[in-house]
């Protein structure tokens, strides 16, 4: 074999193998947990009940229930980002209970306390899951879904099926590939996971909040733009002038929209 072609078949082995290894490593790019011992001890300034569900294939999801002061108005599921665990999330329950809601939030498949290992179409399973676990437990009438970043696709799956009095969804993109998270591994290989949260929220039909800042370096608003197409007239979408992807509760302009859009 001359060289030229000794040099092109090296480089092209080289480059099916680094493809190889990015489709096995999307998993741990992509879910980006952090597990907690059975024992720990979750730590909030608020009160809240612990609880574990048990998946059909015998695993087990840990569940946070936050309550508010006063009797609550209604409850929100909320779905959170890729990354840590309840005990960051459950921190920013309070911007739901101060408004008077009551807020359940679940840690996916191997975060937190929770067993298993997350797969696309088991959290769309676990989330029907929680959600029917919810409605025999809550005696609510309005039932909110919310969804942050990589939540966002699992709260649209599930608003679809269910249909809930309000889908909220925070830095969502259209689909996962066009996440810049997601970008290193999706470029030129077969993508594992999708996500795809414009086909999920064509079927969704209740009221619909988008909340997207200019600065976010994680999922571009070009990429949350791309739904715009797929809200109706009642919906809204609001753009946060300097918000980034992890800070848009520090703007005021998001607590005045969950102020004026929650009842």
């Amino acid at each position: 074999m001359k060289r030229p072609y000794k040099i092109l078949l090296t480089v092209l082995i080289l480059i099916i193998a680094a493809e190889g290894i990015a489709y096995v490593f999307q998993h741990k790019f992509i879910f980006q947990s952090t597990p907690l011992t059975e024992n720990y001890s979750f730590t909030f300034k608020q009160p809240y009940k612990e609880y574990f569900l048990r998946t059909a294939d015998n695993e087990k999801l840990n569940v946070l229930w936050f309550t508010p002061d006063l009797p609550a108005k209604g409850i929100i599921l909320y779905f959170h980002g890729n990354a840590s665990n309840l005990q960051r999330w459950g921190e920013y329950a309070i911007d739901f209970t101060s408004l008077g809601y009551e807020v359940v939030m679940m840690d996916y498949r191997g975060y937190g306390k929770s067993s298993g290992y997350a797969e696309e179409q088991l959290l769309y399973d676990d989330a029907l899951l929680l959600w029917n676990w919810i409605k025999e437990k809550s005696t609510h009438k309005q039932t909110i879904i919310y969804g942050r970043s990589l939540g966002s696709a699992i709260a649209s799956e599930l608003s679809a099926k269910v249909q809930p009095d309000m889908l909220i969804l925070e830095t969502p993109f259209d689909e996962l590939r066009n996440a810049r998270m997601a970008r290193v591994f999706y470029f030129a290989i077969p993508p594992r996971y999708k996500f795809p949260t414009k086909e999920f929220l064509a079927g969704v039909h209740c009221k619909k909040i988008l909340l997207h800042g200019t600065d976010d370096w994680v999922v571009p608003l070009s990429s949350a733009k791309n739904l715009k197409p797929l809200l109706s007239a009642s919906d809204e979408f609001i753009i946060i002038e300097g918000g980034g992807h992890t800070n848009l509760r520090e703007f005021e302009r998001y607590h005045e929209t969950l102020k004026r859009v929650l009842p």
